[in-house]
């Protein structure tokens, strides 16, 4: 059973004061999500990941299409009970704990109460919010804000979870520690569905991904089938600091990084790069094939929507 599907979902907003003129947010979008997958939703500022997510969550009424969650229509108020939520830029009361602010959460979304204290203290565990007791969100980080965000949306141990941003604000070690969560959330057969535009995270973690820009999808599938094509190159690496002459014959720039040194040549040109080194006595320590990143069809997916809004202009 899909997870998600997503239907033909479209936004048009009015903009301007005066003369108010139609602007699509959002044009038809259509996509499935399968049930315990991790699914990134990737795109730039802007590209329309939030308004999408808004409408999933019923924030943002669509201008046309519709949706179903979990094999229900998605206005079903069951579906919602099933759901968890981070938004981009979340705001809770200040004066309150984390601990006053989960058992808030915690009774809007079913948790018995003989449950609630127990399972208050395990999701800030997980989501490494611990010693906190006594002090109110008001003096807490920007990540730390972000961890209890995190924490509200799986109090309730829901079946799916969307996290738009969810690294916003993590310092790195933050971020690792979300990245494990999402995993765990995955081991336990629920379905996660992120927006970011760090690709480093998207591509380690999501199963498929689908890139947003200027509200149309421009691409979407498993990360290993866009990055599985090798560009016909290789990258040599050996133990030194010296660049022989017969290597810098082949082209490419050198970098050398401590007692190692690495370049990027040609395929073809690999076993004139293992003569060489064999000539000066060079250890070889690897020869990689050199694959599309996340990044790079990323990028070419970007650079391609915006000659074909050029050409089209």
């Amino acid at each position: 059973m899909a997870a998600i599907e997503i239907l033909g979902l479209e936004k048009t907003y009015m903009v301007g004061f005066w003369r108010k003129r139609p602007k699509r947010a959002l044009q038809p979008l259509h996509l499935t999500v399968d049930d315990g997958e991790i699914f990134g939703f990737l795109g730039p500022n802007g590209a329309g990941k939030t308004t999408t997510l808004k409408m999933l969550m019923g924030l943002v009424f669509p201008t046309a299409g519709r949706a179903r969650i979990l094999g229900r229509d998605w206005t079903d108020p069951e579906v919602k009970a099933q759901i968890g939520f981070l938004p981009e830029q979340p705001y809770f009361y200040d004066y309150l704990t984390a601990h006053e602010l989960l058992d808030y959460y915690g009774q809007l979304s079913g948790v018995p109460a003989k449950d609630r204290k127990n399972r208050v203290e395990e999701v800030l565990q997980r989501v490494g919010l611990t010693d906190i007791k006594g002090i109110q969100l008001r003096k807490f980080s920007k990540g730390m804000l972000q961890r209890a965000g995190i924490a509200q949306a799986i109090l309730h141990s829901p079946k799916l979870v969307f996290l738009d941003e969810p690294m916003s604000g993590l310092d790195p070690l933050g971020r690792r520690e979300v990245r494990d969560l999402i995993l765990q959330l995955q081991q336990e057969g629920k379905t996660v569905f992120f927006s970011t535009h760090i690709l480093s995270d998207a591509e380690a973690l999501c199963d498929r991904v689908a890139i947003i820009n200027q509200g149309e999808l421009r691409g979407v599938g498993a990360v290993e089938e866009l990055t599985k094509s090798v560009q016909g190159k290789v990258e040599v690496v050996w133990q030194g600091t010296q660049v022989p002459a017969s290597m810098k014959a082949l082209g490419g720039e050198f970098h050398v990084t401590g007692e190692t040194v690495r370049t990027v040549i040609s395929e073809n040109q690999q076993d004139a790069a293992i003569d060489a080194l064999r000539r000066e006595r060079l250890r070889l320590i690897s020869i990689v094939p050199v694959r599309t990143s996340l990044e790079s069809y990323f990028v070419e997916k970007l650079q391609h929507s915006q000659t074909t809004a050029g050409t089209s202009a």
